[in-house]
């Protein structure tokens, strides 16, 4: 049995120097547990929750947490083999390996990927300091930094709107074979925007406990299968993701029941699969019950966000006597526009929705709030507006 070691990677250039480390996660070497440089009281519950300097198993090489909010983090068991699936089934889609530049916190499974792909092709990924913050003004020297044949980066959507409000940064990220885009659900309007501008990106979906994204643009990556459990009359039910990039389970929580069948991982994403492509609608653990009846927050941010005049939005619900909860929007006005009204917002919502699922209030916000790679902190925006 070897030892989890833990393995500091700051969201600067210095991350560099944890190369040689990370070579070994792909030659299944040694068994690392990546953390922050920058909050200790994260990496300290880190350290303890998931057994840093403890034994672990010789096949795992990779302890990576997951994003939630609350209570003890769940940390995603990977081998040398889900890795490498992952690289080689990310070259294979994207037209060849390549060099990659990071704009994401490297402790995390997105950020991780791309270190891991920029070395697996044999090119030092280039790193834009992300520590204070993602600033557009560094992508320009960036991608002329890279050196691969190749040449790639992945973002999440709340970077890719600062990107695209820099022409510089635009017409540099039009320069890259491809953008990954994930970390959280992609706006359509943005991609749109994004798309019209010349930039090749790609929608990814996946989790840590995938070893990121394993499905691109709706379609299962080689070695990944899809399958929606318990579809309701429109195909929609739970979704469970299965193959060769699936973690073996959780370091601390043996047994757990997301991982009850071998080979696959069950999600707490709601989706449906049309004509091979998937589409996730929601989180099951996110709806909303209002007056008895279960509101889809995604499905109702997507109809705000086609809003001209909304940048971002977010849908929740609040405590309420009589419904139990009633639904609710945070709103991100687009640059130069005035936010939308209330009226404007519920009869976008009740033309496409039952009038139930439109919002009984518009909170206008300058930011919304964040966790992880990029995901609506849906916790904190219940606290913010409660």
């Amino acid at each position: 049995m070897r030892l989890l070691q833990p393995l500091v990677l700051p969201s600067t250039p210095a991350v560099l120097e944890a190369r040689r480390d990370l070579s070994a996660l792909l030659s299944g070497n040694a068994a690392y547990l990546p953390l922050p440089d920058t909050d200790s009281n994260e990496a300290r519950n880190l350290v303890e929750s998931l057994g840093a300097g403890a034994q672990i198993d010789d096949a795992v090489t990779l302890v990576v947490s997951t994003s939630g909010t609350t209570g003890r983090p769940k940390g995603a068991m990977h081998t040398r083999d889900t890795l490498r699936a992952s690289a080689d089934a990310t070259a294979e889609i994207l037209g060849g390996r390549g060099a990659w530049m990071l704009t994401l916190p490297p402790h995390h499974i997105a950020g991780l990927q791309v270190m891991l792909r920029s070395l697996a092709a044999g090119h030092d990924p280039v790193i834009v300091d992300v520590s204070s913050g993602f600033d557009p003004a560094c992508v320009r020297p960036a991608v002329d930094a890279l050196d691969g044949p190749r040449r790639y980066t992945s973002l999440v959507p709340v970077q890719l709107r600062k990107a695209l409000e820099s022409p510089e940064a635009t017409a540099a990220l039009a320069e890259l074979d491809a953008i990954l885009v994930g970390g959280a659900a992609t706006p359509t309007p943005l991609a749109r925007q994004a798309l019209d501008a010349g930039l090749t990106i790609v929608r990814t979906y996946g989790m840590s406990e995938t070893a990121g994204g394993c499905v691109y643009d709706g379609v299962p990556l080689r070695g990944t299968e899809v399958r929606i459990d318990s579809p309701d009359a429109d195909g929609v039910g739970r979704v469970l993701l299965g193959g060769a990039t699936v973690a073996c389970g959780y370091r601390n929580l043996p047994n757990h029941p997301a991982f009850a069948e071998p080979g696959w991982f069950r999600t707490d994403d709601l989706g449906v699969v049309d004509d091979g492509v998937l589409r996730i609608v929601g989180r099951a653990d996110e709806a909303i019950s209002t007056g008895g009846l279960t509101v889809i927050p995604q499905i109702v941010e997507a109809l705000i966000g086609a809003l001209p005049t909304v940048a971002d939005c977010a849908v929740v619900g609040l405590s309420d006597d009589r419904l139990g909860e009633r639904v609710v929007a945070a709103v991100v006005p687009a640059p130069d526009a005035a936010p939308p009204t209330l009226d404007e917002v519920r009869e976008r919502v009740t033309e496409s929705l039952d009038k139930y699922a439109a919002p009984r209030e518009v909170f206008v916000l300058d930011a919304l709030p964040r966790r992880g790679p990029g995901k609506v902190d849906r916790r904190r925006l219940r606290q913010l507006l409660s």
